[in-house]
């Protein structure tokens, strides 16, 4: 007989023990569990995932999957006898309540609205990291975002207005010319009058704001608006996807999908590739959760490579897989994902970086 079986059965056990006690006891965990994965070179309830327009594209009849998990709400109840299958069972990851949700009040709708956020900001991320490994230049508007009443730019600035430049000095058009707009009026003495230069409906306009000391530092200043980075690329490149699916996970498969599509030529030469990570639009990779259960989830759906996050192997290769079945490959930035892709796809033997048990 087996651990697992012996497992299986003591867990059995104690649920009968548990008995109605166990079946609506919370239990302070959040469970993960494999999800759905999904071939974003390919369609989605009928229409393609990554629709291009403007620019000449190339299809690939192989798979580049992006994975999911199954993640338990917040008001949703874990009773003991879920968390002692989720025990038993080697692809089911059981996580302290407080670590997942630090916020006890936190409802399943404001987890459906920052999910939805990140992937949003996962899919211009890719948009960018994509255009920028083909060698294709865009660019990044700051816009105000917010304009709170009764504060500095109140009836000065509206939403939708495009920094131009304050007292002169542009904040450029790159992934940190937000984060240098913020700094350039921070680093004015509160009180002082500045110069805010705005593009609105295609014409500048210029307006005089006195400064207002910073919430979080008396010698900062603020002029009380929220801002946001707008990417402007120079062609469309569509993502559609179900609204139930969140996070910024999937910005790597999305990046490095963008990528096959515009290029000549097939990147996964008709095999299937599954991965995870975040991505910067740099090409950074970044770490995700549930690497565990997304890894049984590809290898269920026919992948053979799995691209994982560099911060993520040491865990990858703990997780529940056939070695025989599927190679893990370690990846830090989008192009080593292409490189490594490439290199496997000619030898399925190559030597690659790998999460090695």
């Amino acid at each position: 007989m087996s651990r697992r079986t012996v497992a299986g059965l003591l867990a059995l056990g104690l649920i009968v023990l548990l008995g109605g006690y166990g079946a609506t006891r919370t239990s302070g965990y959040v469970t993960l569990k494999p999800g759905p994965t999904i071939n974003v070179l390919g369609e989605f309830d009928g229409k393609q995932i990554i629709k291009i327009t403007g620019h000449k594209t190339y299809r690939d009849e192989g798979g580049l999957r992006m994975v999911t998990v199954y993640q338990s709400q917040p008001q949703q109840k874990i009773t003991l006898a879920d968390m002692v299958f989720g025990w038993v069972d080697p692809d089911v990851a059981l996580i302290p309540y407080d670590i997942v949700f630090p916020d006890k009040k936190t409802t399943d709708k404001q987890v459906q609205q920052q999910s939805a956020a990140e992937m949003t900001s996962s899919q211009d991320a890719a948009r960018a990291a994509a255009l920028t490994a083909l060698g294709v230049d865009y660019r990044i508007d700051v816009r105000v975002s917010l304009v709170a009443k009764g504060g500095a730019s109140d009836g000065k600035l509206r939403t939708g207005d495009v920094f131009v430049a304050v007292d002169g000095k542009d904040p450029g058009h790159g992934p940190d010319s937000g984060t240098k707009l913020v700094q350039s009026i921070r680093a004015v003495k509160p009180g002082t009058p500045i110069t805010v230069t705005v593009r609105r409906n295609g014409v500048e306009k210029q307006v005089r704001i006195v400064t207002e000391k910073a919430a979080d530092d008396p010698k900062a200043s603020r002029i009380n608006v929220g801002v946001e980075q707008r990417y402007i690329f120079p062609f469309s490149v569509d993502i559609r996807l179900s609204d139930s699916i969140g996070g910024p996970s999937a910005g790597m498969m999305f990046a490095l999908s963008i990528y096959d599509l515009l290029t000549p030529g097939s990147l996964t030469g008709g095999k299937m590739i599954a991965g995870t990570g975040t991505i910067d639009p740099d090409g950074t990779v970044g770490s995700i959760g549930g690497i565990g259960q997304k890894i049984v989830g590809a290898q269920r759906d026919g992948a053979r490579l799995f691209l994982v996050p560099a911060e993520n192997c040491a865990e990858a290769a703990r997780s529940h897989y056939d070695t025989g079945k599927i190679r893990l490959v370690k990846v830090s930035k989008l192009a080593d994902a292409i490189e490594d892709i490439d290199a496997w796809r000619a030898n399925p033997e190559a030597d690659l970086p790998r999460c090695t048990r």
